[in-house]
């Protein structure tokens, strides 16, 4: 069984079709099911955020596999085939794991470096295994997925080099109003989520005067306000239905509410606008919604500017500092082959133990026909002669199954076990855990290259799907 990669991101697909792809959190139990009803899929596992959508499926057969994963995924954005193939990406067996780890790092994000995404593959992980749609190789690649991302913002300055969607679209936010940037401003946070508590924070730190809040559900605002009052910034609640009296107060507002519609509409910008009488002073919204909670047609606005996940992907402050960045890179690497290391040696441990379980049935069934020879042989003799058939049989096998464990740890390694199963002709059943065979991937893979998922369907493009690039980048 291996890992298949199927995804689009804010590096493969415009901010319309990453609109389309975004995967609800009321979404994703229903499309994991339909995943797991699958005959190639074993295990599923949905990574969504507000600039990425990644599919993490275990499968037994690639092609069968890719054409379930990216149906359903094709069906639940409303795309035709042909129009997700040419924004989606695809990833298989190792790497599936090395892009998984680099995203985790940071690596892959608009604004490199920000740790949110933790938070994000931690919830991925949590809600497949609810669902009873993570196994033993989801948990193990999840786990050490988390692992990674916390080594490299522990051991390197990617996280400062960088900074998350959230600062970077209120500094950006902050330069409309001049060098006193949000200082001593009035904010409006509308969202409670993750997000909006990144928002509260970050708008704390900048020094702003009074923070607005506003959630579908009230008591999440209230429990972000209260953590505002807690670091000395004046922060209410008001109603969702009080959304354009928020922002005529306003000097900058962030919506982030995850919603699959419009949350501000060009009417509730007129109302705002109207309701502020605030002449010369302009209005920032920072729109972190995926899809867009903002209304295109409310960036026309006099006064008005938004800064939404499109500009965001242009901005240079997104990028981290190349020194960090090669750092994070090389913790990547480093651990990737760990943990391939680890994979592989798991995989051959159910054929080392099958090999040494026939050598003891046959030991037993030959100490069997020797009592039916010599009945009379004493109960010492047979003893000794038991102990040392098996200390010619432990003999004999130690050998090669130590050193098919440390094959089993270098590239192609998987060959050695399937030696041992064709010479010893052991039973399929006591193999069971045995991985399916990959390919080695001998450098780190670039997941900032989109795949072409039709491509991907033609066996020969998909061994190239498979190869390593020559330069070497995450």
């Amino acid at each position: 069984m291996s890992v298949l990669l199927v995804g689009i991101s804010h590096r493969s697909a415009p901010v319309s079709v990453l609109e389309k792809v975004a995967v609800a959190d009321t979404d994703r139990p229903k499309l994991t099911d339909k995943m797991m009803a699958s005959d190639h899929i074993s295990e599923a596992m949905i990574v969504s955020t507000c600039n990425r959508v990644e599919i993490y499926a275990v499968v037994d057969a690639f092609h069968g596999a890719l054409a379930d994963v990216s149906g359903l995924l094709s069906e639940h954005a409303g795309l035709t085939l042909s129009d997700l193939h040419k924004h989606a990406y695809v990833r298989y067996s190792e790497a599936a794991a090395e892009h998984l780890f680099a995203v985790a790092s940071g690596l892959d994000s608009m604004v490199v470096g920000e740790q949110q995404i933790l938070g994000q593959i931690r919830t991925a992980y949590a809600t497949a295994d609810a669902q009873q749609a993570a196994g033993r190789a989801l948990h193990e690649l999840a786990q050490q997925a988390l692992r990674v991302g916390k080594r490299v913002h522990s051991e390197t300055g990617i996280d400062a080099a960088g900074a998350s969607v959230v600062s970077v679209a209120l500094d950006k936010a902050g330069a409309l109003f001049g060098n006193g940037g949000l200082q001593g401003r009035t904010a409006a946070v509308i969202g409670a989520g993750a997000m909006g508590g990144l928002a509260v924070a970050h708008l704390t730190r900048s020094g702003v005067a009074e923070i607005i809040l506003t959630n579908r559900t009230r008591d999440r605002a209230e429990r972000l306000a209260a953590t505002a009052r807690g670091n000395g910034v004046d922060a209410q609640v008001v109603d969702f239905g009080d959304l354009a009296a928020a922002l005529a107060k306003a000097d900058v507002a962030v919506t982030c509410t995850g919603a699959v519609g419009t949350v501000v509409t060009l009417a509730d910008a007129h109302r705002a606008l109207a309701q502020s009488e605030r002449g010369e002073r302009p209005l920032a919204i920072c729109d972190l919604g995926l899809p867009r909670d903002v209304e295109p047609a409310v960036s026309g606005l006099p006064g008005v500017t938004v800064f939404d996940m499109e500009a965001l992907q242009r901005d240079p402050a997104a990028g981290a500092a190349s020194a960090d960045a090669e750092a994070a890179r090389a913790i990547v690497a480093s651990e990737l082959a760990g943990y391939l290391t680890t994979q592989r040696l798991a995989e051959v441990t159910p054929t080392v133990t099958a090999l040494r379980q026939r050598a003891a049935e046959v030991v037993e069934g030959e100490l069997m026909r020797l009592d039916s020879r010599l009945p009379d042989l004493g109960d010492g003799q047979r003893d000794e002669v038991a102990r040392t058939v098996r200390r010619v049989v432990d003999k004999l096998l130690h050998a090669p199954t130590v050193r098919v464990k440390q094959l089993a740890s270098t590239p192609g390694g998987d060959q050695y076990a399937e030696a041992l199963r064709e010479l010893f002709e052991l039973r399929p059943g006591a193999v069971e855990a045995v991985a399916t065979p990959t390919k080695e991937l001998g450098s780190l893979a670039d997941p900032t290259t989109s795949a072409d998922l039709s491509a991907a369907l033609d066996p020969v493009i998909t061994t190239e799907l498979r190869a390593p690039r020559k330069d070497g980048k995450v």
